[in-house]
């Protein structure tokens, strides 16, 4: 069977999203396992090996069968596996509106149009700033997202000057700044982003007031 004709699944399931322009929607996760970054503060290191090998079919019906309109396609790193290309499209097609959770490392210009790319631009404290593909701005439309994870001043002021030199407002108006949780508190960074007027959505991670920090599968 070819590599684009199954995928790695560490989970799949149905919640509110979160996180995004579309916070508060009923989403389905599908949650790629492997992950070529190496974040500091991330959350989500239970995805980086395991899972189960699944038909892209069998995600595909999964996936659809629980009837909600808005699917995300997260990981780990989605775009690491070829049949996560397909998948989307196929999503796509189902009529559902796809987003994909990408971490800025991996080229996003292939990514099926019709699709809402979330990507990240990791700050200094992530300890990957310096993997950051950043031809992938010129890949970023209105439609698209550029998220920021913040735990300290630093990564406040260079995510600044990344708006700034890079005009990224003019690329998107769907800017998210968020805080890595317990590190930062969000009234700083609100009181940050007010004081320069900066063009970003603050945003906090939904679930995590929701459930306990930790929960999987929410």
């Amino acid at each position: 069977m070819a590599t684009e004709d199954t995928l790695v699944i560490h989970e799949i399931y149905t919640s509110i999203q979160g996180e995004s322009t579309f916070a508060g929607l009923p989403c389905t996760f599908v949650r790629t396992t492997g992950c070529n970054l190496r974040c500091r503060w991330c959350d989500t290191t239970q995805a980086f090996s395991g899972g189960t090998r699944m038909t892209r079919v069998s995600v595909l019906a999964k996936a659809l069968a629980t009837g909600t309109k808005l699917v995300e396609l997260t990981g780990g790193e989605p775009l690491l596996q070829p049949g996560v290309w397909t998948l989307m499209t196929e999503l796509c097609d189902a009529g559902r509106t796809v987003l994909l959770e990408t971490n800025g490392e991996a080229d996003i210009s292939p990514v099926d149009p019709r699709v809402h790319k979330i990507m990240d631009l990791k700050a200094p404290s992530s300890g990957e700033e310096g993997r950051m593909r950043w031809s992938n701005l010129g890949h970023i439309t209105p439609r698209d997202e550029i998220k920021f994870v913040l735990a300290n001043r630093e990564d406040y002021t260079w995510m600044r000057d990344v708006i700034r030199v890079y005009s990224l407002s003019t690329r998107t108006p769907n800017l998210l700044a968020g805080t890595v949780f317990g590190e930062l508190a969000t009234r700083d960074l609100v009181r940050w982003v007010l004081e320069d007027a900066l063009p970003v959505r603050v945003q906090i991670q939904m679930h995590k007031f929701i459930w306990a920090p930790h929960t999987q599968g929410v």
